[in-house]
């Protein structure tokens, strides 16, 4: 018993110095590598990026496309000579060149389109934001876990030292007869019980400390020397009453973007001018003849240009363009409801987790005072057993008691900066 004793006490003095050599990691550190780390992340902001690029203005939808086409053509037996355009029976040679430009100058798609593109970026950076905002979420989850295991195993090594102490004194006592050998047998089952609680709530710990840094994705850190803490910045919240949800400013956006949707379907009703102009040219040359005109002075004398403007009026197109639009007006009406459901489930969700936040307050105060008769309590029959005044399995009842008002008080504190953290988060995606 001595042996093991020893051993005991030299374990936690060497924890103890270990946790001095701990690495701190707040809250806000957690978030920030995680955000790092995190692929999903990663590719969401690709995605901006992407977005981003296939951008184009209303001037820049208004440039001209020029294209350039040539062709090579042999044509055998009967065929038209480009110089008369009569029919010959000739084998002949071809070589024709083409340059066109057109460019839509009035085309009311053009200002929808060049909208919805700013929309899709800002769709795009949102729905990043919603991202983070769920992993945030889940991390400050993880984190509270571990903290709160983290808070419980301290108190546990403190109450095991002093089981510790207990059962030496007891082990004296009972060796020189001023204690019954039943005592000693009540302070092993007791101090056994400790053991067993702190050996559970140590492997409780190290997994919810792997489960935190695993969703971090950090991997290169021995978890056992990480000591988790929550700055006063943290425990100190100044809540804002503005929400901003990206949730919420993501479902607007898309209510937004389905009613350009709308517009763009209107625009294909609308007229559209265009402006082009074509510039052409060709070498031919007779196959069975040994001569012809230089390549260069041919393209010259053939080259033609020309220059139009075209109105489009769309007249009837066997109503599509109708059942378009009325598609559209539903799936903007699709959209408005998604944007109302996703506030009324913030709503909802705030006004649960403020209603938690008022228990926890009221639990508060009565924990408070249990605890403080409980340590009382605990104080006087502490001096009783010293005194041999009571048994030893009515100081461990006590002493658990004690135990178990020090884990309310502390679950309820961490649960009230967990709500208030989450409260944050959920209005205005931060802590």
């Amino acid at each position: 018993m001595n042996k093991r004793i020893a051993l005991t006490i030299l374990f936690l003095t060497f924890s103890a110095f270990v946790s001095g050599q701990d690495i701190s990691w707040t809250l806000t550190k957690c978030m920030e590598v995680a955000l790092q780390n995190n692929i999903d992340i990663k590719i969401r902001q690709l995605e901006v990026k992407r977005v981003e690029k296939l951008q184009n203005s209303v001037l820049n939808r208004m440039l001209p496309g020029i294209t350039l086409h040539g062709e090579e053509v042999y044509n055998f037996g009967s065929t038209i000579d480009p110089s008369t355009n009569g029919r010959v029976s000739s084998n002949i040679q071809q070589d024709n060149f083409y340059l066109n430009a057109r460019s839509n100058l009035i085309d009311f798609s053009h200002f929808t389109n060049a909208k919805k593109d700013k929309i899709n970026i800002e769709l795009a950076r949102v729905e990043k934001e919603v991202l983070e905002n769920e992993y945030k979420l889940q991390l400050l989850e993880s984190y509270y876990q571990a903290l709160y295991t983290q808070e419980l195993l301290k108190i546990q090594n403190e109450e095991l030292v002093q089981s510790l102490f207990n059962l030496n004194r007891v082990t004296k006592e009972v060796a020189i007869g001023n204690k019954p050998q039943s005592d000693l047998y009540d302070m092993q089952l007791s101090y056994s019980e400790d053991e067993n609680r702190n050996l559970q709530t140590e492997q409780l710990y190290l997994i919810k400390k792997k489960e935190l840094f695993q969703l971090m994705n950090v991997f290169d850190f021995d978890v056992d020397k990480i000591n988790l803490e929550t700055s006063r910045e943290e425990n100190s919240l100044n809540i804002s009453e503005e929400k901003y949800n990206p949730k919420i400013k993501f479902s607007l956006l898309n209510y937004q973007n389905s009613m350009k949707s709308i517009n763009l379907e209107k625009a294909s009703k609308l007229p559209v001018l265009s402006a082009y102009y074509g510039y052409s040219t060709f070498f031919y040359k007779n196959i069975n003849q040994t001569t012809s005109n230089d390549f260069f002075v041919q393209l010259s004398d053939n080259k033609n240009q020309e220059v139009g403007m075209q109105l489009a009026i769309p007249i009837f197109n066997g109503f599509r363009s109708n059942k378009r639009i009325s598609a559209a007006k539903i799936e903007s009406e699709k959209a408005k409801l998604a944007m109302e459901r996703a506030k009324q489930e913030l709503d909802k969700e705030l006004d649960l987790e403020e209603q938690k936040k008022t228990n926890y307050l009221k639990l508060q105060q009565k924990l408070n005072e249990k605890q403080m008769f409980a340590e009382a309590s605990f104080g006087t029959t502490q001096a009783k057993f010293t005194n041999g005044k009571i048994e030893a399995i009515l100081y461990a009842t006590v002493k658990n008691q004690f135990l178990v008002t020090k884990y309310e008080v502390l679950k309820n504190d961490l649960q009230l900066q967990y709500i208030d953290l989450k409260i944050n988060l959920l209005k205005n995606n931060s802590l």
